[in-house]
């Protein structure tokens, strides 16, 4: 017990990987104890919570550590770039407007509903969404809007750009999975009603089972066995436009610099503009967007967005590390804004839905694209049928490339208000 707390990144990475291999292999358990277990807590919040618990009992010292930096300026970029390697802008249209429609309210009600909520909450407790610096709640929370519009990727982005307190982040990832899967209860509980809801709605459905009828011919046309040839090609892809972001991103940067005074100087709302973390992370998206228009899309069918989702993953096992749990429960008032901002967004998509007549379906899947990302709107589409699942996951790819943007734009507004 003399060598403790590990300080070896080495031995450090390999307790991360311990930590990933063990839940995802009791979660694969589909009876007794672990089943039951899983249905109650999230698969995404174990890989949080275990590298937590490492370091908040002293079995490893994160402080040093040099896997959170490589895990988020090496993996995060590439796993842009691999999920959405595979985005068809033409597919996505396809779907419908009211496919698209229903996304898009998501997203909105997502940027309106973060400073709607702080502007609520501090009628009433003004010191839940106070601090200053770095140590400013509406920094903490824009990491939640960074993973309810795209995922874990865009969260991370968040977390980078606008510097929150890290020591302060775990509060914040148990507002995002506490609220955010307490709203993916409730969309899975409506997939058993979908058809009075539907009905409800007055929603015509027809254009769901032509979905599924694209989607399963898609689907068979791109799987294959992988080989080493597809995985060495999808490495290529993947870090050679890591470095190229992020040699582009570090040359935009200073060109900003060096020419706006607007984003020099640090006490203006554009600064953060000036990080180069950001346009890597912009940057990354757009490659993967711009080789979506060529041959390399294929290579989706040898798992390269599952490629991408492992380096998620084990960007999440870096983050849970640098997690303080004595800190989590400290201000309960952020799970009041968490409660207020998703609930504006849910009553805004069932709004909008009653309008335009949207089938149940769009509404569940478009809202999960933005809130759960690519881990659960595939889940919940498949929940209708499963070969509706890359519908999933075609969305959640597009919350993928709206979802930098959009929790960025969220988060200025909620600096405006939290100054209110």
């Amino acid at each position: 017990m003399d060598q403790l707390p590990f300080t070896d990144d080495t031995v450090i990475f390999g307790l991360l990987c311990l930590c990933l291999g063990f839940v995802f292999y009791t979660s694969s358990i589909k009876t007794g104890f672990w089943s039951k277990f899983y249905n109650v807590v999230p698969t995404v919040l174990m890989c949080y919570l275990l590298p937590a618990i490492l370091a908040s009992v002293g079995i490893v010292d994160e402080s040093s550590s040099m896997t959170y930096s490589v895990a988020s300026q090496y993996l995060l970029p590439a796993a842009l770039i691999l999920m959405t390697l595979s985005v068809d802008l033409k597919a996505i249209l396809n779907l419908g407007s009211k496919a698209l429609i229903m996304f898009l309210t998501g997203t909105v009600g997502i940027i309106i509903g973060g400073p709607i909520a702080i502007l609520i909450v501090s009628i009433f407790s003004p010191e839940t969404v106070g601090g200053v610096g770095f140590d400013a709640v509406w920094r903490g929370l824009a990491t939640i809007a960074g993973s309810w519009i795209g995922g874990g990727a865009n969260q991370t982005a968040m977390l980078e750009v606008f510097k929150f307190n890290q020591d302060n982040y775990g509060g914040m990832v148990l507002i995002d999975i506490v609220v955010a899967n307490l709203w993916l209860a409730v969309i899975l509980f409506g997939v058993g009603k979908s058809q009075k809801i539907d009905k409800w709605l007055k929603a015509d459905t027809s254009s769901i089972e032509e979905l599924k009828q694209k989607v399963s011919t898609y689907t068979a046309k791109i799987a294959r066995v992988t080989t080493l040839q597809d995985f060495i090609m999808i490495l290529f892809y993947a870090f050679v436009g890591v470095g190229i972001s992020h040699f582009l991103g570090h040359h935009f940067v200073v060109f900003l610099q060096d020419n706006f005074e607007v984003i020099r100087d640090k006490d203006k709302i554009l600064s953060s503009l000036g990080s180069e973390f950001l346009w890597v992370v912009l940057f990354a998206t757009m490659l993967g967007i711009g080789l979506s228009f060529t041959k390399a899309k294929n290579y989706e069918g040898a798992g390269a967005s599952k490629l991408g989702g492992l380096f998620i993953y084990i960007l999440v096992a870096t983050i849970g590390m640098k997690m303080d749990l004595g800190k989590v429960m400290e201000n309960p008032g952020l799970i009041a804004i968490g409660l207020i901002w998703i609930s504006i967004h849910a009553l805004l998509m069932i709004l909008v839905a009653k309008l335009i007549k949207a089938p149940y379906f769009f509404l569940a899947v478009g809202s999960q694209a933005n809130v759960g990302g690519a881990a659960s709107a595939p889940v919940v589409a498949a929940e209708f049928h499963p070969s509706l699942t890359s519908v999933g996951i075609l969305l959640a790819v597009f919350g993928y490339v709206v979802g930098t943007a959009g929790a960025y734009l969220c988060a200025l507004l909620m600096e405006v208000a939290s100054k209110v």
